[in-house]
């Protein structure tokens, strides 16, 4: 019985402890952003959230329009982003979201903000990054491609689009080396 009594006193010290550590300091820090994202993270882009308080996970977000799974490999000379076949076609969840700016996300971290979604017949001006269906280069719809404005030819050495670049280098950097660590980075 004596025993008993001296488990239940220490174990009830313990408990005592561990509550008190932990109600000590109720302010936990941001995690920063980082170059170098663990295992569990999970790539994914969705139409842009207005609301900066709210997190989404690839989870709780419905209106995921692609996640890692469904990129094939990124070219990052060309800037090209192949996606696999998909239940609904990429284009289709693209038009629903016509007009409005994308996220993409690692984890919970928003890596940066797309525009929009634009096709090669889009006659509006971006200068900053866009997801373009066809390749501005050869004027071919043959696939979807990630450029830092559009028209690329005409804006790409505007001071705006060179300040958005250097804006979206540490969050690009982040996403090129979390694409070459799936193994889904050409160069």
């Amino acid at each position: 019985m004596e025993k008993s009594i001296k488990y239940n006193i220490v174990a009830i010290a313990m408990t005592s402890m561990a509550m008190t550590a932990c109600s000590l300091d109720g302010y936990e820090p941001e995690k920063p952003f980082t170059v170098c994202p663990s295992e569990q993270t999970k790539f994914f882009a969705c139409e842009a959230n207005d609301a900066a308080t709210v997190s989404r996970s690839v989870i709780a977000s419905a209106d995921t329009l692609f996640t890692e799974d469904d990129i094939l490999w990124f070219n990052l000379s060309t800037r090209e982003i192949r996606f696999r076949d998909m239940p609904e076609p990429l284009n289709k969840k693209l038009a629903k979201n016509y007009g409005k700016p994308l996220e993409f996300h690692l984890g919970e971290n928003v890596l940066f903000t797309v525009s929009t979604y634009v096709s090669l017949w889009d006659s509006r001006v971006f200068t900053d990054l866009v997801l373009c269906y066809g390749n501005q280069e050869s004027i071919e719809f043959d696939g979807y491609y990630l450029y830092d404005c559009y028209p690329l030819q005409w804006f790409i050495n505007d001071e705006r689009v060179q300040a958005n670049i250097q804006k979206n280098a540490t969050q690009w950097e982040t996403f090129t080396k979390y694409l070459e660590s799936k193994g889904k980075l050409r160069k």
